[in-house]
């Protein structure tokens, strides 16, 4: 059984910059990364693929090209931890164990949480950007009119403002299509508001309003019929016990029951519901029940395991009530990092803190882009030196070709290096 000091389960953003980040700050450090994939994605630009505005080659690379030099690249998928025995289990390689563990292997799509969508994702006007963004941008260009439909599910998600990012864009194609005026817009949401920072949300509720988005809180996806074009939603707000839909139902709206609404579409983006992966949830790492459970249990400022200290996670998996984007793990790696050396070091947990920080580049249009920074308890977080020159609460060009251009630019040269 082959012993590593560091071994990382993950080769994603978080596996390899913290990787990148642990090998810069100290070569002789004995690592290994767990991950199957050949192949690693820029996912962030998958909503401009979506929307006709990026190569979905441009978003792929080869995995090899970015294992940080002298780190062991184990070809294999993880199905299970004991961290009572500091060992890692795989489906083909055998066990592993460790001195430090870093699991981050990122999310997993369950489109089967949601009845009917397992049959009807990616096929005829079902698409969603998280899976095949190709087929999202085959859907745009073959739509004619009709109910456009927006949506994401009840489950925690990567980069929540994707699902509206996405409506957005469509929103504006629409209208450079000239058949704005034959399309209803839906933006339906589980959540209560379009944006939980007030400054950001201020903006959006503008944009929906100047531009006749129809917006639905409370709304929660329950069930999908693909062949006939509709989908069911629960109406979730806390204290109503029945609905009602209002006059001139635009939609076709139909009430089933008291607390379900059916909506005919004639497309449907939607982000499908997703969860850690099984072997994440299967093991003692998660947390065990109540709030979180299925989440790797971490000091949200530390990125330490709370039960075991030699443990510390990041990203998408780890319980932190922030947005699981890429910008936060730019923010949360360094901490980890330093935290985790100087542990190693001198027995002791670093005094490095994570306070939340995520963003959220929010596309609102062709050449339109509002960068949404926040922290924990939905605090506004701005980078003080874009926010000295460009107001990020507001639509900017600059910002757009920051999201097209410098993003995935400081991605694949600086991030995944170690550097950023």
């Amino acid at each position: 059984m082959k012993h590593y000091q560091i071994l990382i389960i993950g080769g994603g953003t978080a596996g390899i910059t913290v990787a990148a980040q642990l090998k810069r700050k100290d070569s002789s450090l004995n690592m290994a990364i767990i991950e199957p994939s050949e192949k690693h994605y820029y996912q962030p630009a998958w909503t401009l693929v979506g929307a006709g505005t990026f190569d979905y080659k441009d978003t792929e690379r080869d995995e090899a090209d970015y294992i940080p030099t002298g780190v062991d690249w184990i070809k294999d998928k993880a199905t299970g931890i004991n961290p009572e025995k500091n060992e890692v289990t795989t489906a083909s390689s055998g066990a592993f164990t460790y001195d430090y563990l870093i699991p981050v292997p990122g999310l997993v799509m369950a489109p089967e949480l949601l009845p009917g969508l397992p049959e009807a994702l990616d096929n005829g006007v079902v698409c969603s950007n998280y899976t095949n963004p190709e087929h999202t941008w085959e859907v745009l260009q073959n739509f004619k009119g009709g109910n456009a439909v927006f949506t994401q599910p009840t489950t925690p998600i990567k980069c929540g403002g994707a699902p509206q990012k996405i409506m957005y864009l469509a929103e504006d194609y629409f209208r450079k299509q000239g058949i704005r005026d034959k399309t209803n817009v839906l933006f339906a949401t589980p959540g209560t508001v379009i944006f939980g920072v007030p400054d950001f949300a201020k903006t959006l509720n503008k944009i929906i309003h100047d531009r006749n988005i129809i917006f639905k809180p409370f709304y929660a996806p329950v069930k999908i019929d693909g062949e006939k074009q509709e989908i069911t939603f629960q109406y979730s707000k806390p204290g109503e016990s029945n609905c009602t839909i209002m006059e001139g139902n635009v939609l076709g709206e139909e009430l089933i029951g008291a607390m379900e609404i059916k909506v005919h579409f004639d497309m449907l983006h939607l982000a499908p519901p997703q969860a850690a992966p099984k072997f994440i949830q299967e093991s003692l790492v998660s947390i065990q029940d109540g709030p979180g459970k299925g989440w790797i249990d971490v000091d949200i400022h530390t990125m330490q395991h709370k039960r075991f200290p030699n443990i510390f996670s990041i990203g998408d998996v780890a319980s932190l009530p922030t947005a699981k984007t890429g910008a936060a793990i730019r923010k949360q790696a360094p901490v980890l990092v330093d935290n985790l050396l100087q542990l190693i070091k001198t027995g002791k947990v670093g005094h490095e803190s994570y306070e939340g920080y995520s963003s959220c580049p929010i596309v609102t249009g062709y050449g339109k882009m509002l960068l949404a920074e926040f922290k924990y308890d939905n605090v506004r977080d701005s980078d003080p030196l874009i926010s000295k020159f460009v107001d990020t609460t507001k639509e900017q060009y600059s910002m757009w070709l920051l999201k097209k251009y410098g993003l995935p630019f400081m991605y694949w040269n600086l991030m995944l290096k170690g550097k950023a």
